[in-house]
């Protein structure tokens, strides 16, 4: 009798995380959100006041591993490990989401210009009632940008469903003077934190 091979779910709507997976050879399945809201409506992605960047992208990464596990049960689903995660953008100590707009995401990036910046990404892996996390953190610095290729880059529409306003495997790269960190992390899923969790549940990596 065959075997089915091992996989997992993906609470993510990001094809950026489904490349980065299957970059590493991680089967998957996609959990997929009911209705058209961008966010998924069980996972609260407002920021609490005095919260640090680290606890939100953890929590809300947490929240989105929750989510997912709910869906599983709900939907009658073969059960699987899910996988979630979350990224942010701290300047100044301050989480920079997504932004809500185009005007928004030129505020952003004339913010990021000429600067260094923190990009958070957590990921969590959940199981058999066993949740695990791992945070990465990498610096990223911007040269400075003038603002013809500012509002050159948002009117590409690359920048607004991306935190920080800006994709570092996109048209930004030629922003990017220097990263300190995980380059898979500031993309949106960190593979050796990612492969850290899939090895300490047991999944073939």
């Amino acid at each position: 009798m065959a075997t089915l091979e091992p996989r997992i779910y993906l609470a993510s709507r990001s094809p950026r995380r489904r490349e980065l997976l299957a970059q590493i050879g991680v089967r998957f399945e996609l959990l997929m959100f009911r209705g058209m809201p961008r966010e998924d409506p069980d996972v609260d992605e407002s920021v609490l006041p005095d919260e640090r960047p680290e606890d939100y992208v953890v929590r809300v990464t947490l929240a989105k591993a929750g989510a997912g596990l709910r869906r599983v049960r709900e939907r009658h689903l073969v059960p699987h490990p899910v996988l979630a995660a979350d990224t942010t953008v701290e300047i100044d100590g301050t989480v920079v989401g997504k932004p809500v707009h185009e005007a928004d995401a030129v505020a952003i990036l004339q913010r990021l210009s000429g600067r260094s910046h923190r990009v958070l990404t957590a990921v969590a892996l959940s199981d058999n009632g066993r949740t695990e996390h791992l945070l990465s953190i990498s610096e990223v610095r911007f040269r400075p940008l003038d603002r013809e290729e500012i509002r050159h880059y948002v009117a590409s529409g690359e920048p607004l469903d991306k935190a920080g306003a800006y994709g570092i495997q996109g048209r930004a790269a030629m922003f990017i003077e220097e990263i300190r960190g995980s380059y898979s992390g500031i993309v949106g899923l960190p593979l050796c934190e990612t492969a850290m969790l899939l090895r300490r549940f047991g999944h073939p990596i």
